[in-house]
């Protein structure tokens, strides 16, 4: 419910607070009064778009700001979860209008953009007037409001949609990967045998490589190890130790002890000496070899490595690369039965959206016949009970929310074509067509403040009080805002106001006051006789009133 609302600077409004009440509110005054800019005020702070240049002439900037009462629950509380805002019973909604078209909004004291604003408005202000685009009349909305008036859960569906979709693009995908590799399919199979011909395993490549550097540098170097190994063996320094040996042992027994620690020692020499031998031989065998083995070991290392540069990896990723390849064939291969078990699954789909898009489909049917007697009998009070409401329901392309289109058409008068709600209705019967709408529609919109924008426009007497009669019941455990010009209307009002356009010292501002119970007898007598309010008025005020 909007509770209060503070408008400062705003066109020719100078300062202005009003503090609002439950039930059904009217705002009168004379035409050109400022009706008008109070609402233009209000969609400034929701966010709405409206005019360009608010603020009052000679102002610095303008200011509006709207207080709501939020009970849990409420549906702007998601949105202020959404934007990170904590939700308290009281909603704060401030925004200023600089003097060089800079807007800035708060929510809260917390800064947001008009977007969040927007969303904010939605759940909070619904405006209907003679020429509403945003609510009743917008024909892509008629679906949403039927589906709201019977009750309908789409979460069924929607997830059935949701599912399809995703059916659908698994499908596509699997065929599109099959179709590409079957376009590969030779090369993928050439390119696994030419890989398992040659079987390279990882660190193949760098073993090759210093092998075939060793075996390269092997005849400049053998030449000195072959001359190190006779030096070392029984043509050089292994027959000269072992004769210092034997000499030393016959020496031994006449040298007393002073020859153990030597002859130790050569024994320990000829043993290192062995080892050093056995080395120098191992090594003159690893460079011992057939020129045909370096041929070959070149042949398989530069196979490898062109191998590795005809498909872009690295040598010792050739093996993980031939396992790629095998896995797009075995793909190929079972390319069949997975697309066949895609198709089945579509399918399956399809059938579960077609059966929650048909269970919706009679819902719909069932609850447009509902909605189309609610409205004849909201109609025959407001004077139009020859008037003909249908609500059409076609089949349109396929959605999340089912197949269905819904349009909400009229007949005013028996015998004439039906159309569209906006397109033949005159201003007095639209206006009422909207009224009786939304009465039967009243359980769409728990929490919203309503406004009717001189929605009784075009129509008096009889008609205008029908009009009134159902603004209040429609105001009932709700807020209603009504500007208007009809007496009938204000004199139903539970809570009055009016509006009035007042020039001091060269400068022209709007003011709005509650009334009194006299003052609205005054009002409503201005409002039957113009100018020259009569006694005659004021009585017939009375009698509205009464």
């Amino acid at each position: 419910m909007l509770r209060s609302l503070d408008i400062r600077d705003m066109l020719i409004i100078d300062r202005l607070s009003l503090a609002f009440q439950p039930g059904l509110n009217v705002l009168t005054g004379e035409t050109g009064a400022g009706k008008s800019i109070l609402l233009d005020s209000l969609g400034f702070v929701l966010g709405w778009r409206g005019r360009a240049e608010l603020v009052r002439a000679g102002a610095d900037k303008g200011e509006v700001t709207a207080v709501f009462d939020l009970p849990p629950g409420h549906a702007a509380r998601a949105v202020l979860d959404e934007a990170g805002i904590e939700a308290e019973d009281e909603l704060i909604l401030r925004r200023v209008n600089f003097a060089d078209g800079r807007k800035t909004a708060w929510v809260n004291d917390r800064r947001v953009s008009g977007e969040v604003l927007r969303g904010l408005s939605d759940r909070l202000v619904e405006l209907h007037g003679q020429h509403d685009d945003r609510g009743l009349l917008n024909p892509r909305g008629h679906r949403q409001m039927l589906d709201t008036f019977a009750g309908l859960d789409l979460s069924a569906c929607r997830r059935a949609w949701t599912a399809l979709g995703a059916a659908r693009r698994t499908l596509l995908a699997a065929e599109e990967a099959l179709a590409a590799v079957r376009a590969e399919e030779d090369f993928l199979r050439h390119a696994v045998a030419e890989l398992d011909k040659l079987d390279p395993q990882p660190g193949e490549e760098a073993l090759l490589d210093t092998r075939r550097r060793e075996m390269q540098g092997a005849e400049k170097i053998r030449d000195d190890i072959a001359r190190a190994h006779r030096a070392l063996s029984a043509e050089g320094a292994e027959t000269l130790l072992v004769d210092a040996l034997r000499w030393l042992e016959t020496a031994s027994d006449r040298a007393g002890n002073r020859l153990e620690a030597p002859l130790a020692a050569l024994s320990r020499a000829l043993l290192e000496l062995g080892e050093a031998q056995d080395g120098v031989e191992a090594c003159l065998a690893d460079l011992d070899f057939d020129p045909r083995d370096l041929e070959a070991l070149e042949e398989r290392l530069f196979a490898i490595r062109a191998l590795a540069r005809k498909h872009s990896v690295l040598p010792d990723e050739l093996g993980t690369f031939a396992e790629e390849l095998r896995g797009r064939l075995a793909a190929l291969d079972g390319g069949t039965k997975q697309i066949d078990a895609l198709r089945r699954a579509l399918a399956e789909a399809e059938a579960a959206w077609e059966a929650e898009a048909a269970i919706l489909s009679e819902a719909r049917r069932e609850a447009a016949g509902r909605l189309d007697a609610a409205m004849a009998a909201e109609l025959a009070p407001l004077k139009m009970e020859r008037a003909v409401f249908e609500t059409q329901v076609t089949e349109a392309d396929p959605g999340p929310e089912g197949r269905d289109a819904v349009a909400f058409t009229v007949a005013t008068n028996p015998g004439a074509p039906a159309g569209p709600l906006n397109r033949i209705a005159s201003g007095g019967e639209l206006s009422r067509f909207l009224l009786a709408l939304k009465v039967c529609l009243t359980g769409d919109s728990p929490g919203l403040t309503l406004i009717f924008d001189e929605i009784d426009r075009g129509v008096g007497g009889a008609t205008a009080d029908a009009v009134g009669r159902r603004l209040k019941a429609l105001a009932e455990g709700a807020q209603v805002l009504v500007v208007t010009h009809s007496p009938q209307v204000a004199a139903l009002g539970a809570h009055h106001w009016r509006v009035e356009k007042r020039v001091a010292h060269g400068m022209t501002s709007s003011t709005v006051s509650p009334l009194g119970a006299g003052d609205r007898i005054e009002e409503i007598a201005r409002m039957l006789a113009g100018d020259t309010i009569t006694d005659a008025a004021r009585e017939a005020a009375r009698a509205l009133l009464d």
